[in-house]
C-alpha cells in the first residue's frame, strides 16, 4: 500500500458476539494508523457496543442504508470518503454497494463467489477448517493494509477498547452491594449449545444466598420460556428478562462480579469488561472454545472432555454445576 489510509469502514452486520470479536480489529488498525478514522457498519440494535469501543469514530446502521433504494444506500457510503472497506462478514449487498460508492479498497474473503466482482483484495483463508480464534481470522483480511503477524488472544483482549457504561437507577437497583452479583443468561438464541435450564437450576440451588445474589438475564421471548424452568421465585433470585435494553444490559454486566453463559454476546460483553466470565462450551469444532472463547483477563471456559461423542447440547450439559461453582468461587 503506498499511503496509509486514512478512513476505513469495518462490517460486520451480524450478531453481538460476532461483532464484539471485531473490536480488537478497529484497534490494531489504530495501532498501526494512530490517526485513522474508523466507521463501523453494524446492525442497529449492536450500535450501543459499538459505542463503548474506543477504537471506533462513528457508527453507520445497516437500518439506515435500507431505510430506501440502492443510490441512497451508495451515496450514504460514498459520503463517508472512506479509502477502504473491509466486508468482516460477507454480506452480498454491501459488498455491492460499497463498489458502486467507488471506495478504493474493497477487501474480502476470496471464498464468497460475489467478493470476485465487488472486491479488489481479496484474501484466502478457511474459517471452517483453522485452529486460530475467530478474532485472529478476522485479522487475516487486514492482509492488504500489510498487517501480516499474527496478535496472541492476550494481545487481541488488550485491544478491544471496551468501556463500560456506568449504570442508570434501574440497574444500581438491581444491584446488591453486600453480595457477590452473579448474572447468569441461560438461553442463547440458537446461537450456541446452551447448558439446560435443570443445570442452571442446580447451579442456583448450589448458590449460598447469604453470599450471592443471581440476576437472571434475557429477552423478553427467552424469559417467557425460562421462567417456567428456572427458581425465579427464591429470594436470592432476580428475573430481569425482557425489562433491560442493551445499554442497560452491559451497565449490569460491568456492575457484577460474575457471568455464566454460553458462547453468546453477553459473555463476550462481561470478558471486555474485567468481569469473571464463565463459558460453558462444547468441545466440537467449529463451537469449541478455542474459536469462539471471550476475550478478556478474567476468562474462564469450561468443557467436558468426556462426552466428545455426545451432540454438542449433550456435550455441554455435562459440564457439572458443582464445576462451575468451583471456578465461580475461586479467587
Amino acid at each position: 500500500m503506498e499511503r496509509s489510509p486514512e478512513r476505513i469502514i469495518l462490517s460486520r452486520t451480524d450478531s453481538i458476539g460476532d461483532v464484539m470479536l471485531t473490536l480488537p480489529l478497529a484497534g490494531l488498525l489504530k495501532q498501526w494508523f494512530p490517526n485513522i478514522h474508523i466507521t463501523f457498519l453494524g446492525r442497529s440494535y449492536t450500535a450501543p457496543i459499538l459505542r463503548c469501543c474506543e477504537h471506533v469514530d462513528s457508527i453507520l446502521t445497516m437500518e439506515e442504508l435500507e431505510a430506501n433504494n440502492t443510490a441512497d444506500a451508495v451515496a450514504k457510503l460514498r459520503d463517508l470518503h472512506a479509502d477502504a472497506i473491509v466486508h468482516v462478514f460477507p454480506e452480498q449487498r454491501v459488498a455491492q454497494w460499497a463498489k458502486k460508492a467507488a471506495i478504493p479498497i474493497r477487501i474480502g474473503t476470496s471464498h464468497r463467489w460475489w467478493h470476485w466482482f465487488t472486491a479488489n483484495e481479496r484474501v484466502s483463508f478457511s474459517r471452517k477448517n483453522s485452529d486460530l480464534h475467530e478474532a485472529q481470522l478476522n485479522v487475516k483480511l487486514l492482509a492488504p493494509f500489510g498487517i501480516t503477524d499474527q496478535p496472541s488472544i492476550s494481545e487481541l483482549a488488550a485491544l478491544t477498547g471496551f468501556r463500560r457504561i456506568a449504570p442508570d437507577r434501574t440497574v444500581s437497583d438491581l444491584v446488591r452491594s453486600d453480595r457477590k452479583c452473579v448474572i447468569l443468561h441461560p438461553r442463547s438464541k440458537g446461537s450456541a449449545a446452551e447448558w439446560g435450564l435443570d443445570r442452571f437450576t442446580e447451579l442456583i440451588e448450589l448458590l449460598d444466598p447469604e453470599v450471592y445474589q443471581v440476576i437472571i438475564t434475557g429477552t423478553a421471548s427467552e424469559a417467557s420460556e425460562y421462567r417456567y424452568g428456572l427458581p425465579v421465585h427464591l429470594p436470592h433470585v432476580t428475573d430481569t428478562g425482557g425489562k433491560l435494553n442493551l445499554d442497560q444490559l452491559i451497565a449490569l454486566i460491568g456492575a457484577s462480579d460474575a457471568l455464566i453463559a454460553a458462547s453468546t454476546g453477553p459473555l463476550h460483553i462481561a470478558a471486555a469488561c474485567g468481569v469473571k466470565a464463565i463459558g460453558l462450551y462444547p468441545t466440537q469444532r467449529p463451537m469449541h472454545p478455542g474459536r469462539w472463547s471471550p476475550l478478556g483477563k478474567d476468562v474462564h471456559v469450561l468443557v467436558n472432555e468426556t462426552a466428545k461423542e455426545l451432540d454438542v447440547n449433550k456435550q455441554v450439559h455435562a459440564i457439572l454445576p458443582s464445576e462451575v461453582l468451583k471456578v465461580l468461587s475461586a479467587n
